[in-house]
């Protein structure tokens, strides 16, 4: 449909009508009887017959056969026959699951994230979704907030990576192209930034440290392409995000350029009543509206007070036209006038679901994103020795993450389930120990997935198989970690352990077995001080998906040898959070060697977190060689080439992420430590070695300065290349105020 006919219909549409289209419903409204809904879920939200009919797009439901019956009922009610639009969380798969995203972060690798989302996306449409609320791009420090399995991490540049490469993998380079969905970037903004790791809580951040770390990522988004933008829940300067039209107006569509549609999250334009930002929900809507939020998700804000607004003179319909052309123009650049299904088909959606295909890449990804933490030489596993798997995710099927719920927990290979394949039965075997929370442990909100609590006669005879097995084996893995439900959303935790019940079962092991190898299950970076100081080996394998028990196995046995890199940093302790390795420069650092009273420090513990971003060990072992510059100055318009040499030192193949962090010498405003500016994955085989080059340009050594411009000064800057954040591999040079009119080169690498 061409623009010009577009605004013809909207033209057409009655107010009412309008506004219906900026109305977001659960698919459990059309899913069931109408009559109850209407008297009940819909009747206690203020939603009536007209606004359930005419809701311009629904949430949480899928599957062909079904969007087809419910785009067929909705298209015969609605005056115009418009199409409704069909939205779910696809966070990180829709049947086949990849890695948590926080996984993801970890493989350095933002293509294979894209191939990942364009292998949801195929599965997503073919069930008859739209859109697809994700990725998530909020930058994350702290890991008491549950949510940070669903971020790629703590580094603003690695998040921008990510951020584009998924929006472009989920959508392409057309939105009607078959297997395509739409994009949401979320959550706009600063949502990760929550005060004391609680979830909804509010954001404190300077405007400085906002641009300059929390905007990034959603700004590669956007430049994407990302066809749709969600809020959060958190204030930001004071004011909730759906309402602040600083945020939404100034920033988001002027400043960034998004003229695309732009959504609540789930009741956020109401719960700034409780905020007490907004008088009423009447002074919500208006208040969103004027700040450009074109969606309301799932309370009636929007439908039960714009059209009275309208006619009492409190809000210009200009606004609502506004939202509701920016809604239509979606369905359009969908093909849906054209295609109200678009690519919904069940025998598609049968044949791309846990197809052989996507789970093989499900298996790379996870392959590609576990972080050996610790190996004192036990790694790979010898399997011609005896072997216990001791722990309750040996046979554990849960593990995809809480935010996977379009999967299905069957569907995941579980460790003994590879294993079996691969290992001697004869000298291997299996034993749960215990389960991955005590009887003491509550998750509330999941009532329908309670688990199971176990009698004291249960659990002993659990642990004493588990002993007996520990015992007469030459070595145990430990599958252990965070029970799914604790990560992810509304799971906060002021205590970042493994479950009490898991330690006390690693302590008994430890105590008839020594040689323990802990294959780490988790949502965030946990305190593993006990662990890592105890245990032989440590692979951190995250929530791996579907694939997550193979993937292990092949890295166990070295059939695959570990890459991945921490994408967050490993607090010491819970004491630490929010800590990240690119914090600002102090004036009383506490240096290494350093033993004075008056400098930034602790008493008690260290400033270094245990394990730092950019961390990861392999079953070789690499060198890489000083920095070598081929000039040591550069103006605005030319670039200086960054040279090392990378070489396996060990008996090994294996792949390296070679990283790159820039350091700004002085500036008017203080500025990080260092900022991770580049970073290349390089293959070698044993003794081979390969020169990897970065270039600089300008661009790299942009900041917000103290005018609130956004421009790089001159002066002296260090690079630093290595295989951590850690590394102090260095080399100076210096930005020359003077223009030496050279081409302008952009940055790769």
């Amino acid at each position: 449909m061409k623009q010009t006919d577009l605004e013809k219909l909207l033209a057409d549409m009655s107010l009412k009508e309008k506004v219906d289209q900026m109305l977001q419903l659960s698919g459990a409204f059309y899913l069931g009887d109408e009559n109850s809904v209407l008297t009940g879920p819909a009747n206690d939200m203020g939603i009536g017959k007209e606004d359930l009919e005419m809701a311009g797009s629904i949430l949480g439901a899928a599957g062909a056969d079904t969007m087809k019956k419910l785009q067929d009922d909705y298209m015969a009610k609605q005056p115009h026959h418009i199409p409704m639009l069909f939205m779910m969380d696809v966070i990180h798969g829709m049947k086949t699951i990849f890695p948590a995203p926080l996984a993801q972060g970890a493989t350095f690798d933002p293509e294979l994230s894209g191939e990942c989302a364009s292998a949801a996306a195929k599965e997503a449409s073919a069930a008859g979704l739209h859109v697809t609320f994700s990725p998530m791009v909020d930058l994350v420090r702290d890991a008491r907030w549950g949510r940070v399995v669903e971020s790629t991490g703590e580094d603003p540049y690695l998040n921008s990576r990510f951020s584009e490469a998924i929006v472009k993998g989920f959508q392409g380079d057309d939105l009607k192209t078959p297997g395509k969905v739409a994009s949401c970037i979320k959550h706009f903004a600063g949502y990760g930034g929550a005060v004391a790791g609680r979830d909804y809580n509010t954001v404190e951040l300077s405007e400085h440290t906002f641009r300059e770390f929390y905007l990034p990522a959603y700004k590669a988004g956007i430049d994407a392409g990302a066809a749709m933008v969600m809020t959060s829940f958190n204030t930001i300067n004071g004011v909730p995000a759906s309402t602040n039209k600083w945020l939404m107006r100034d920033i988001l569509r002027g400043e960034m350029g998004f003229d695309g549609v732009l959504i609540s999250d789930f009741a956020a334009i109401l719960e700034t009543v409780a905020h007490r930002s907004s008088k009423d929900a009447a002074d919500a809507a208006k208040k969103a509206l004027e700040a450009g939020v074109d969606i309301d998700m799932m309370t009636s804000v929007y439908a039960a007070n714009l059209c009275r607004l309208v006619e009492e003179g409190e809000v210009d319909e200009h606004l609502i036209d506004e939202c509701c052309l920016r809604i239509l123009e979606l369905k359009n650049k969908l093909g849906l006038f054209e295609n109200p299904y678009k690519d919904a088909d069940a025998e598609k959606e049968k044949a791309y679901n846990l197809c052989p295909e996507h789970r093989a890449l499900a298996k790379k990804a996870a392959e590609e994103s576990f972080v050996l933490l610790k190996n004192d030489g036990v790694l790979p596993l010898d399997t011609a020795k005896k072997i216990a798997f001791v722990g309750p995710y040996t046979n554990n099927h849960e593990i995809k993450s809480s935010w996977s719920f379009t999967g299905d927990s069957k569907d995941c290979v579980t460790i003994q389930e590879a294993a079996e394949k691969v290992f001697d039965a004869s000298r291997t075997t299996y034993a749960e120990g215990c389960p991955v929370i005590g009887n003491d442990v509550e998750l509330i909100g999941f009532t329908e997935t309670t688990p199971k609590k176990y009698s004291e006669e249960e659990l002993a005879a659990m642990e004493q198989s588990a002993l007996q097995a520990a015992k007469e084996a030459d070595l145990v893995v430990m599958p252990m970690g965070e029970h799914y439900l604790q990560s992810g959303e509304a799971t906060s935790r002021a205590m970042i352990d493994v479950p009490e019940i898991q330690m006390e079962l690693f302590r008994k092991v430890l105590a008839v077995n020594p040689n323990v190898v802990v294959v780490l299950f988790n949502g965030r970076p946990l305190d593993l001080r006990e662990i890592s100081a105890k245990a032989k080996a440590i692979l951190e394998v995250w929530f791996p998906g579907t694939e997550g028990g193979s993937a292990v196995v092949d890295v166990l046995t070295g059939k695959k040898n570990p890459s991945g890199k921490l994408p967050m940093s490993f607090p010491y302790c819970v004491g630490q959070a929010p800590v990240s390795y690119n914090e600002y420069s102090t004036g009383r650092p506490n240096l290494p060697g350093m033993k004075e009273r008056f400098r930034s420090k602790y008493l008690d513990i260290p400033n270094a977190p245990l394990y730092p971003f950019g961390y990861g060990l392999s079953y070789t072992t690499f060198a890489v060689s000083d920095v070598v510059l081929d000039q040591n100055e550069m103006d605005k318009n030319g670039r200086i080439a960054a040279k090392v040499t990378v070489k396996n030192t060990g008996d090994a193949a294996g792949c390296e992420v070679v990283q790159m962090y820039i350091r700004d010498d002085y500036s008017d405003v203080v500025r990080p430590v260092k900022e991770l500016k580049g970073f290349r994955k390089v293959e070698l085989a044993p003794g081979e070695e390969q020169e990897v080059t970065f270039y600089i340009t300008e661009e790299d050594l942009r900041y917000y300065r103290l005018d609130g411009t956004f421009g790089s000064e001159p002066g002296t800057f260090t690079v630093m290349i290595g295989n951590s954040s850690t590394t102090e591999n260095s080399a100076v040079f210096t930005l020359t105020p003077v223009d030496k009119k050279s081409p302008a080169s952009k940055a790769v690498g």
